[in-house]
């Protein structure tokens, strides 16, 4: 999986880089470019190779198959694609292994920050830094979640898609500083203690936040449905996520 999100990240950046690239509208009126397209083909072939008995599930390809089964593979080849259009930089590469709907492996990757999240065998997070050499890890040290200050939390929010219904729910927490990212970088900030609390009140899918949610949780986050508080499940029918809070668990959840 990691070897799999270095050669895709590689494969985005030529296309990332070049003067010119081509953006489409998928059906449901979001963007997809020729970079989303590339890394979906080499993942998917690469972990149907590797896990040929494992059901994938990708955003490139979900609209084309099901799920009949809560163990599989899930994939977001490009996470972020309107920072890739407007080449803010905030994109990833996800890919995560769910088993009983819950995310227990997770890469995410940020080729145009130079940073890299995963999850080792034992299910704990590690940052890896160094060359990403496809073929030999760098460098990793393990994440942990911070130990929050309630009169003081560190709030991370959506670049692309913030609105009022988030930033009154993020008004009934004592903040000390809040600062923004795309993709599921806003799961790893949580994850390497850059960040308390990270509140989702629009629309994600599950290939969205897999990995994302993989990386935090081996670092001793959470990641909960807004109403309820109770665990975010995945291989939920159409694969859309509930309104999310992802967290460091001394956080003092509000309500809705």
């Amino acid at each position: 999986m990691r070897r799999l999100a270095i050669l895709a990240g590689q494969e985005i950046m030529k296309i990332y880089e070049d003067a010119d690239f081509e953006v489409k509208v998928k059906s449901d009126e979001s963007p997809v470019t020729v970079a989303d397209e590339a890394a979906d083909a080499l993942i998917s072939a690469g972990l149907t190779a590797a896990f040929p008995d494992i059901p994938l599930i990708t955003e490139e390809q979900a609209a084309t198959h099901g799920l009949s089964a809560s163990t599989f593979l899930i994939v977001d080849p490009l996470d972020g694609t309107k920072e890739f259009i407007n080449r803010r930089g905030d994109f990833t590469v996800n890919i995560a292994y769910v088993e009983d709907g819950v995310p227990t492996r997770g890469v995410v990757y940020a080729p145009a920050k130079d940073r890299m999240f995963y999850t080792m065998p034992d299910g704990q997070t590690v940052e890896e830094t160094g060359d990403f050499d496809p073929e030999t890890p760098g460098p990793t040290k393990p994440l942990s979640v911070t130990d929050p200050d309630n009169g003081g939390l560190m709030v991370v929010a959506s670049k692309s898609h913030r609105d009022q219904a988030t930033d009154d729910y993020i008004a009934k927490y004592a903040v000390k500083d809040m600062t923004s990212a795309g993709s599921s970088l806003k799961f790893c900030l949580v994850a390497t203690g850059e960040a308390d609390l990270y509140p989702r009140l629009g629309r994600t899918m599950e290939w969205d936040t897999a990995a994302g949610h993989a990386v935090l949780a081996g670092a001793g986050g959470k990641v909960v449905r807004f109403d309820d508080h109770t665990p975010l499940q995945y291989g939920k029918d159409g694969f859309a996520n509930p309104f999310f809070i992802a967290y460091a668990p001394g956080v003092e959840l509000k309500s809705q």
